[in-house]
Order: structure tokens, then sequence, then C-alpha cells
């Protein structure tokens, strides 16, 4: 049962950094189809994807909680009994890419000037209005 736990955590942790790699390369698709006139940037279920996953972010952060991905993972390792200098290739290097090693004011600040980056993008490019 040890191995389909350590799967399902590699499984989370892939699903996070697709989170994260979400949230960070719309901004950059935002901001450059904003300047560039790309149509499809504008599209509100995209655009309102992306402010709500930068706005929980944003929340957990201030509220000094942890994401439920990374709380969902280290239980399943826990489950799985691995230790973590026993980490298997892949979760290394997505965990050396994901997490880092900074007081939580400095996620929490980051965080916040990201989220006002997306808020600039919203209103210098808004997304068009629900059906059209």
């Amino acid at each position: 049962m040890g191995n389909s736990f350590s799967a399902m955590a590699d499984a989370v942790l892939i699903l996070h950094t697709l989170v994260v790699a979400f949230i960070v390369v719309s901004l950059l698709l935002i901001l450059a189809g904003g300047w560039r006139r790309w149509r499809w940037i504008r599209a509100f279920w995209f655009r309102f994807s992306h402010l709500a996953a930068i706005g929980i972010v944003v929340a957990q952060a201030w509220l000094g909680r942890l994401c439920p991905l990374t709380i969902l993972e280290n239980w399943l390792r826990q489950q799985a009994g691995i230790e973590p200098d026993d980490q298997a290739f892949i979760q290394y290097w997505f965990q050396r890419i994901l997490y880092y090693d900074f007081p939580l004011w400095v996620f929490t600040l980051a965080y916040t000037a990201f989220a006002l980056l997306v808020v600039f993008a919203w209103f210098k490019f808004p997304p068009r209005a629900r059906g059209q």
C-alpha cells in the first residue's frame, strides 16, 4: 500500500507544480497577449480562473495556512513511510522547483505583489463579458 501512497503523493506534487505553472505562465501570456491584441486572453473563464487561483494562494498566505496540496502530499508521503532523504527522482526535482525555505512573510509579500500585477492586468486588459 505504501507504493500507492507514494504514487499518489507524486501525482499531487505534479498537480501542484501545474497549478503554479498555470498561475505564472498565464500572467505572462495575459500581459503579452494584451499588448499583442490576442483575443483569447480576454476569455472570461480563463481570466476568472486565473484571478481565483492567485486569490486563493494570497488568502492562504495572509491567513498563515499551508496549501492544501502541500498538506495532502506530505500526508501521503507519511502514509507511504517515506523519509525526507528517501526521495524518488521526480519528487526530488519537482520539490526543488516548487518549495523554498524562506520565512512565511517573504511568500506573503511575493504572492501579494504577484496578485497586484494580476489585478493590474485584469483592468489593463479586461476580460470580455460572459457570452461575448
